[in-house]
């Protein structure tokens, strides 16, 4: 594991926000960073040179798609993820655990694993931790992560504490199966909603991380206050000499939320996700392309972003393409929203080693929600 390592940079003296750097066998990563997710080994119509021109330093993808298509393999016979998809910088995988408990009554869960139903084929399939390793061994990512159990929120807390002791045991078997040295396995933080088991789900996994450590289970349908409070109850327990990765995370408030309580990586769908839909994230808040009221506007989509789509087009052809149902579109809309958040990081990141990231979160709040907030 000589080939990662973490540095911790710089602590905002305000908030305890951290600027950092994570080494990784395919470079460096400057932290607090955003992930864009490459679910099935490609960011949705984002061309990987494009990518690295608006900055992007490290990916995600999916195991569970992977797994399904084209099949881990496939994707081992051509040399791994990065060969695969023509990606020389960072990749991180995910476990597929959150897809498979996605599938409802598609899958069932044991303390063994969990078989389901393929959503593609109806097909059977099983997933252990020691298979799973398996196969995020096969895909070859720098990243990998510890299959767990995600709860849904709102469960009991019966439900939600066994589901929290079969993450720890199956992150015991996880890093028993773990056996690649070039690859670093992160253990996940769970316990739903509650704070005692959340203290007790740190405490266990910590133990378990050797150069990162992520929390799951948030950012699944729980108000944002409560979200927030789980994440100031576990801080003390996470490590300090290592990323913390806060998983499913891509909103602004919770990027920003997420860095003020010492997160340093976070990754989500949503900027592309919206931007296939006609929607930008913009510094003055969301603009949806398709209405009406953008027919005759010959104006950027930002006018403080310095992305190739607010350089070159207004909103009047952006309106245009999304109506016409045009590729193009999305492109440009992912360029944008891609690009948005990762320059909020990186000014995010800038403010930290300034020692002024509240006053940075509270200029963004004033002008992306028009009010300001604490």
């Amino acid at each position: 594991m000589s080939d990662f390592s973490y540095e911790l940079i710089h602590t905002d003296k305000h908030t305890g926000a951290r600027a950092g750097v994570f080494h990784t066998p395919h470079g460096d990563i400057e932290t607090p960073i955003f992930m864009p997710v490459g679910t099935a080994a490609t960011v949705k119509s984002l061309l990987p040179s494009t990518l690295k021109e608006i900055g992007t330093q490290i990916l995600l993808a999916n195991t569970y798609h992977l797994y399904l298509r084209p099949g881990s393999q496939i994707v081992k016979q051509a040399g791994g993820l990065h060969k695969f998809m023509n990606w020389d910088r960072p990749i991180l995988t995910d476990s597929g655990g959150f897809q498979v408990f996605s599938l409802g009554d598609l899958r069932k869960i044991t303390d063994e694993g969990v078989t389901f139903s393929s959503h593609i084929d109806g097909s059977k399939h099983i997933f252990t931790p020691e298979s799973v390793m398996q196969t995020e061994h096969d895909l070859g990512a720098d990243i990998i992560m510890a299959f767990d159990e995600c709860s849904t929120y709102g469960c009991d807390k019966k439900y939600a504490k066994s589901a929290m002791e079969r993450t720890h045991k199956w992150l015991d078997r996880c890093a028993k199966a773990h056996t690649n040295g070039e690859q670093m396995l992160f253990p996940i933080v769970q316990g739903n909603m509650f704070e005692d088991l959340r203290v007790q789900s740190a405490k266990f996994v910590r133990d378990y991380a050797e150069c990162g450590i992520a929390v799951g289970g948030l950012s699944v349908g729980e108000p944002s206050d409560v979200m927030y409070r789980m994440m100031d109850v576990i801080r003390p327990y996470l490590p300090e000499n290592m990323p913390r990765y806060l998983m499913g995370v891509g909103t602004p408030d919770y990027l920003l939320e997420g860095f003020e309580r010492g997160i340093d990586m976070c990754d989500c769908v949503l900027p592309t996700r919206i931007a296939r839909n006609g929607t930008a994230m913009t510094s003055h808040g969301k603009v949806v392309v398709r209405n009406g009221v953008y027919k005759q506007d010959f104006t950027p989509l930002d006018d403080k972003c310095d992305c190739y789509c607010c350089q070159n087009f207004t909103k009047a052809y952006l309106r245009h393409l999304v109506n016409c149902k045009e590729i193009l579109a999305a492109q440009l809309l992912s360029i944008h929203n891609v690009h948005f958040l990762l320059n909020l990081v990186k000014g995010a990141r800038q403010a930290i080693l300034n020692d002024c990231f509240v006053e940075y979160k509270r200029a963004f709040y004033a002008d992306y929600y028009g009010k300001r907030q604490s």
